[in-house]
């Protein structure tokens, strides 16, 4: 238990590292605010949202992708290896990677070489792939909306004051999307702790019960969700820099409306698809809310070539995941019963 619950926490860090980038790209970048003033706003609000902002995604991924009785704990560390593998190499390229893609992938890998096709709900799967897909093609949408209405209002207004006013305005939405990202991303995490405690709790009621009182049930003990949120704040404080150079910079010029529209459009995508239990792609939401506002300017203004590349990235990603979780699985399962370690 003790090695799932620590690669699961190094996992959640990384989360926060890839992702912090994006948080408070468009903040930084229009001088909404200091690089480290903005890592520290972002990553307060990260743990608040994460342990208070309720716990329906980490519910689908204890209970709604698998039966916990269907698999061993060496299913869940397969998976988060394979996840972080994918997580690191992201963040050293600069690429704005998906972790919720990488996690999804890696537990389908080693589901499907452990317990086979029909251990898995795939009823669920398709709910949270067609969730994926749909959340950036909104958040692209809201992005460019928003943007628009910004011109409508404020059009006729002095651009220094229309600046200053989205200034300000990005603390309210930086800490929303924060507070959003937290509650998302830190519960996918919490999720696979719990799951791995559902599968150990009939193995050794009286040890796992020390730490886990659900029996069978589900429900994400307190210091899980601690432990979660204090794991992405950290990597949300330290920060990516080169994905967020990426997001920033690289695809367009952002300006301080460009900033407000794509956080408030990212925001909403994300909390909501939290409050109804789906996992979303922060990084994807992000990064097509910023495009969905930059094409509101107009369309010329995107580095096209830039975006492209992220969306490669995002395609590749499940498979990608889904044949390292399933090797990493095979190879520690042949490891532990050649040498009988359990």
């Amino acid at each position: 238990m003790l090695a799932v619950v620590v690669i699961a926490l190094i996992f959640e860090f990384t989360c926060g590292f890839n992702d912090s980038g994006g948080i408070v790209a468009t903040m930084v970048y229009t001088g909404a605010m200091g690089v480290r003033t903005a890592l520290f706003l972002a990553a307060f609000f990260e743990f608040i949202g994460a342990v208070f902002l309720g716990t329906a995604v980490a519910a689908t991924f204890t209970t709604g992708i698998v039966n916990a009785g269907d698999i061993d704990v060496l299913v869940v560390f397969s998976a988060l290896f394979g996840a972080l593998v994918w997580n690191i190499t992201a963040a050293v390229r600069g690429i704005p990677s998906s972790s919720t893609h990488a996690l999804i992938g890696g537990i389908l890998g080693a589901i499907l070489i452990s317990a086979g096709y029909d251990a898995i709900h795939w009823f669920k799967i398709a709910q949270v792939l067609l969730v994926l897909i749909m959340s950036p093609i909104i958040g692209l949408v809201g992005g460019f909306l928003l943007t628009r209405l910004a011109y409508l209002l404020f059009g006729r207004v002095s651009p220094i004051k229309v600046k200053n006013l989205f200034l300000r305005t990005q603390v309210i939405s930086s800490a929303a999307l924060a507070l959003s990202h937290g509650t998302n991303d830190a519960q996918k995490t919490m999720g696979i702790i719990t799951l791995t405690l559902v599968i150990l709790y009939p193995l050794s009621p009286e040890v796992v019960g020390l730490f886990y009182q659900g029996g069978g049930e589900f429900y994400v003990p307190l210091w899980v969700k601690v432990s979660c949120a204090g794991a992405i704040s950290l990597g949300v404080l330290i920060g990516g820099s080169r994905i967020m150079k990426t997001l920033g910079g690289s695809i367009y010029k952002v300006r301080a409306v460009h900033g407000f529209s794509a956080q408030v459009s990212s925001a909403s995508v994300i909390y909501a698809s939290a409050i109804f239990g789906f996992p979303v792609s922060t990084t994807q939401v992000i990064s097509s809310s910023i495009v969905g506002a930059g094409t509101a300017q107009r369309v010329s203004a995107v580095r096209w070539n830039v975006v492209k590349s992220i969306i490669a990235t995002w395609l590749i990603t499940i498979p990608a995941t889904t044949a390292m979780g399933g090797a990493v699985y095979f190879i520690l399962h042949y490891i532990v019963e050649r040498y009988g370690l359990f």
